[in-house]
């Protein structure tokens, strides 16, 4: 897909719920927001202030059904997603959004919403390393790298992947140049101190530890996955 130009005003929105990793959507933010001639949306059921899974507060400014139709639809994770897998409302949302979306977004294991909403059949993606062997009850084609890129589904790993993933995407719709000069605006440089990012970096020790502290939500997550596999009617490796 082709640039847009500047002269076409972009409508860009991001769903906020209550338990979400805030920087599943702060990080994306601070990159989208700033594209040339666009308007972020904010977006929940009600317009009421939500927690997210660490207590900060954010405030969402429309209602899902009083958002425009949008060029770019975020979709972030974080622990609350758990409880939206079924939700009608939301998946419906996502849905209808994605068919006229320019992109639609993922960050984390917003990639599990995307996929219980449908979109992720046959469509390479990726999500939070806790959560990326359900990637395939939702049909999707498993890549694990940062950040994929498969037709009009953007899809970004853990949590601060989402800052990667945005400047793609801005490279996307606006173009390298645009993408660079936000990325020099906000001085992203990364020198982490510790190598310990991804499973296959981290200490044993470590990855055992952060393995313990995610298992409840993993296995909530897989119920649920499976359930919704069902659903869906996919096939995969465990139900052949």
């Amino acid at each position: 897909m082709t640039n847009i130009p500047k002269e076409i005003h972009l409508n860009i929105g991001a769903i906020i719920f209550p338990r979400l990793d805030q920087t599943d959507f702060t990080a994306p933010f601070e990159v989208l927001s700033r594209l040339p001639n666009s308007t972020f949306h904010i977006l929940w059921k009600e317009k009421i202030p939500v927690q997210d899974v660490r207590g900060l507060i954010l405030t969402p400014e429309k209602t899902l059904f009083e958002s425009p139709p949008l060029d770019l639809l975020l979709v972030p994770g974080g622990y609350g997603q758990e409880a939206l897998m079924e939700d009608e409302t939301v998946l419906s949302f996502i849905r209808e959004q994605a068919v006229n979306a320019k992109y639609v977004f993922s960050v984390c294991t917003g990639a599990l919403l995307c996929g219980a909403a449908g979109l992720l059949k046959g469509v390479r993606a990726t999500t939070h390393w806790s959560a990326f062997h359900l990637l395939e009850y939702f049909g999707a084609i498993p890549i694990d790298e940062r950040v994929v890129i498969d037709g009009s589904f953007v899809s970004a790993g853990g949590v601060t992947a989402g800052i990667d993933g945005a400047l793609r995407v801005a490279a996307l719709l606006r173009g390298d140049q645009v993408a660079q000069e936000i990325q020099l605006h906000i001085q992203y440089a990364p020198e982490p101190p510790f190598n310990s990012g991804t499973p296959a970096s981290a200490p044993p020790e470590i990855l055992a530890a952060a393995l313990s502290a995610n298992r409840e939500i993993t296995e909530a997550r897989l119920t649920t996955a499976k359930r919704i596999a069902a659903k869906l009617g996919v096939v995969t490796k465990e139900s052949r």
